[in-house]
């Protein structure tokens, strides 16, 4: 735990662990409850620890989390889904910049001493230009605002959200914002369903010069295709915070694309928001703990009115 977030555990809670390179979950057999941030929590940890009553994600995503295995050992899951909303969406906002404008191509000049850097460059405007979101959760949400301060048209597609919540136009298909999007943004969780959902189809369905940016997931993307569509030129630029596996080896083709700008999984990672999210949840492990369902409970079926004495 970081010593920033060591006054954020209130008296009367004791950590264990902290785990080992040899056994990263050593300390853990005890535990009622578990902060969950990198590691994989399967059927296997869950039997390592037969108290264990709550788990509460750092983050949004729970895709390193068996919650099926959670749920049939009626653990509760739960998540900080507002934790990271700002700090996320302005590092998106950040990566949406950095590669309109090229700054990974323009340090490279400047470093290379070219004397035309300025008649060369290639960055492009943003105003009026489109940016599509796959997605429109909170993070989405957030991002669209800071773009339509920038001047430019927003469409997102997310049929998963309901129609009032909607304050950009919405698409009726990804294809739609493929197709008409300068620069696309994405922002939906890994699920099986959409594992690997931009792959060599998907990208193709892209503008010619298009500019890809990823904050949410490096399960969603085809590398292989990414680095194929970046080095026939069909995408300009591109821009993520997650990959598979993290962090990239070194000598990844992806760190090694003028026209590719990579941060290590750190869209979230301000103090702020690394306060927020632990606070969170610190709260929802002690709702549970008390006997209240939490707020942010991902796994509803885990919970029955006994539990509460008060219903659901």
């Amino acid at each position: 735990m970081s010593s920033e977030l060591i006054d954020l555990v209130p008296d009367g809670i004791v950590r264990l662990g902290p785990g080992n390179p040899q056994d990263p979950f050593a300390g853990i057999e005890e535990s009622r409850a578990v902060i969950a941030s990198s590691l994989y929590y399967t059927a296997d940890v869950f039997d390592r620890v037969p108290g264990l009553e709550v788990l509460a994600r750092t983050g949004i995503g729970v895709d390193r989390v068996d919650v099926a295995a959670a749920t049939k050992r009626g653990i509760a899951v739960c998540n900080t889904p507002d934790g990271p909303t700002v700090s996320t969406a302005e590092h998106a906002i950040a990566l949406i910049l950095a590669a309109a404008k090229h700054l990974n191509h323009g340090v490279n000049q400047l470093v290379a001493g070219e004397a035309n850097a300025y008649s060369t460059h290639p960055a492009v405007e943003l105003a009026g230009e489109t940016l599509g979101l796959v997605g429109f959760g909170r993070i989405a949400r957030r991002v669209a605002q800071a773009a339509l301060g920038l001047e430019m048209q927003v469409v997102a597609f997310d049929p998963f959200v309901d129609e009032h919540q909607f304050f950009v136009e919405r698409a009726g298909s990804l294809e739609e914002v493929l197709a008409r999007a300068l620069v696309v943004s994405v922002h939906v969780p890994l699920t099986e369903a959409n594992s690997r959902l931009f792959d060599a189809a998907t990208l193709s369905r892209m503008r010619s010069g298009a500019i890809f940016v990823n904050t949410a997931r490096g399960g969603l993307v085809d590398q292989d295709a990414l680095l194929a569509a970046i080095d026939s030129g069909h995408l300009s630029a591109v821009a993520l915070d997650v990959t598979e596996p993290e962090p990239l080896p070194p000598d990844h083709p992806l760190l090694h694309r003028q026209n590719v700008l990579v941060t290590p999984h750190v869209a979230s990672s301000t103090k702020n928001s690394r306060r927020r999210i632990f606070a969170t949840a610190i709260e929802e492990i002690l709702a549970v703990l008390a006997g209240r369902r939490p707020q942010h409970l991902v796994n509803p079926d885990v919970w029955s009115p006994a539990k509460s004495g008060v219903g659901l």
